[in-house]
């Protein structure tokens, strides 16, 4: 969670783009982006240095000869705002677009058409000293920043575009465990949240894979794969990738619900938050989309898009909105009966409403299944998320509740569920009993309250205290008339 020191920080920078004349949020976002990237690569570059030194082995520098003066250690401390102003915009912005010199790779095609913006020399050196007093020791905290950043688009929620919480990411992608062999996508990628906890699961989980060659060929150019509709957020993402250590995501400028999407049977692992709701393009949609489930709701046809694109094998964790689990239309049942009876459902986790704020205040579940093509679902997992290690109103403080460890040590331990009950966290559903309360996934539909018995006094002895009562009352109402007598 970012704390109230580096929040205040960041959002004095960000008040010095918007007095700057910079006042679109995205605008702000992706020229934090550029500068916060630039820093990072110094950062990285230092300690490549520094290890190479240690090993005694020779380093190939990213900035070679005079563009050792594009260093974010080099260019913050020149004698003049000006001089290091026209270093950043005619030297360090040119040279970090051209860092991917292959057209072909997503960082390529997306920093192309990227632009400088900050306007003056005084508030590109206010900017500069402000991103340099930015404490950001781990990942937690840079994705921690990106997140309040994020929450600041004020088009949020109004375009689908609910910013996944980090811990939530990391969970989804501890249930399902990626693997060196995977194919990983997510089709409605936003800044690269799914992938870049997918890729960090790999390193810590994995290790032994990455002293193959033939695996990290894989890594760098044909395990990542992510979509999406808005080129500021494709430039975040890829930026985003190459930072930690992805060289060439497949990222893609792309609608994934339409025609132009061709993609079958391509993938083994989908993570994603799609959009619930914002324009779609109906005419354009996928027609074998539509077969599945004839809808204009972008969250039915999502779950559509994940079947067709998953291998037989594959497998996914998705966020939905609480709709998607009981909506009575034919398109609901209809994408609920694929998934249960077509393919295998694992679980069906639902999360409290507080989990998206501050900017959004909607109900959500968490899907894992299995593509499968035969069906195989005997009993689905449900378990009832009431808290999530932070407050669930727009403050989102930290707090002691927390069913995330639960979730994932119970999930990786099914077995030992057999026996619970309805009327505990968590419990199996045989899915005869699914079918007939009609595709229903709502927990609320299997969860059994226990009602406990309370023994009260007889009636009589209820109204004789009452009515003592009313005599004390009574004296002490006496009382206080003769005092003020």
């Amino acid at each position: 969670m970012i704390t109230g020191e580096l929040k205040n920080k960041v959002d004095r920078i960000w008040e010095i783009f918007w007095t700057g004349g910079i006042t679109n949020p995205l605008d702000v976002i992706e020229q934090f982006t550029y500068l916060l990237f630039i820093k990072q690569l110094d950062d990285v570059e230092t300690i490549k240095e520094r290890d190479a030194n240690f090993y005694g082995v020779p380093y190939e520098s990213m900035f070679p000869g005079e563009c050792q003066q594009y260093r974010w250690s080099k260019f913050k401390n020149l004698g003049s705002a000006e001089e290091m102003y026209q270093i950043v915009m005619n030297g360090v912005f040119p040279f970090i677009k051209n860092l991917h010199q292959d057209g072909d790779s997503a960082y390529a095609k997306y920093m192309g058409d990227a632009i400088f913006k900050i306007p003056t020399a005084s508030m590109l050196s206010k900017i500069v000293d402000g991103i340099d007093k930015l404490e950001l020791g781990d990942e937690d905290s840079k994705g921690d920043l990106y997140e309040h950043l994020l929450s600041k688009v004020a088009t949020a929620g109004t375009n689908g575009q609910f910013r996944t919480p980090r811990h939530i990411i990391e969970m989804m992608v501890q249930l399902v465990k990626p693997q060196p062999d995977d194919l990983i996508i997510d089709p409605a990628m936003g800044s690269a949240g799914f992938l870049i906890e997918a890729q960090k699961y790999l390193r810590e989980h994995c290790e032994e894979a990455f002293l193959d060659e033939k695996f990290l060929e894989h890594f760098n150019n044909t395990m990542f794969y992510g979509n999406d509709m808005d080129r500021t957020m494709l430039r975040i993402g890829a930026m985003n990738m190459l930072l930690h250590g992805v060289e060439n995501p497949n990222i893609s400028y792309r609608d994934s619900l339409s025609e132009q999407n061709t993609d079958q049977e391509k993938y083994t692992l989908v993570l994603a938050n799609p959009p619930f709701k914002g324009s779609l393009d109906y005419e354009a949609v996928s027609a074998d989309l539509l077969k599945v489930t004839k809808t204009k709701k972008t969250e039915l046809l999502f779950l559509a898009l994940f079947l067709r694109i998953l291998k037989k094998g594959g497998r996914a964790a998705v966020i939905v909105p609480d709709g998607v689990l009981f909506g009575s239309s034919k398109a609901h049942k209809q994408i609920r009966q694929e998934i249960l009876q077509q393919n295998k459902l694992d679980a069906v986790i639902s999360m409290p409403s507080g989990v998206f704020k501050p900017y959004a205040g909607v109900s959500t579940a968490i899907l894992i299944f299995t593509k499968t093509g035969s069906g195989g679902t005997d009993k689905v997992w449900f378990y009832d998320m009431k808290a999530d290690g932070l407050s669930l109103d727009d403050k989102r403080q930290p707090v002691n509740d927390n069913d995330i460890p639960d979730i994932i040590a119970r999930f990786n331990n099914l077995e030992a569920e057999a026996d619970r009950k309805k009327t505990d966290q968590s419990f199996f559903v045989d899915v005869a009993d699914i079918v007939a309360n009609d595709y229903d996934l709502s927990i609320n539909k299997y969860k059994e309250v226990e009602y406990v018995p309370v023994e009260y006094p007889p009636t009589s002895e209820i109204l004789a205290e009452i009515e003592e009562l009313e005599k004390q009352i009574a004296m002490e109402m006496a009382e206080l008339k003769k005092m003020l007598s």
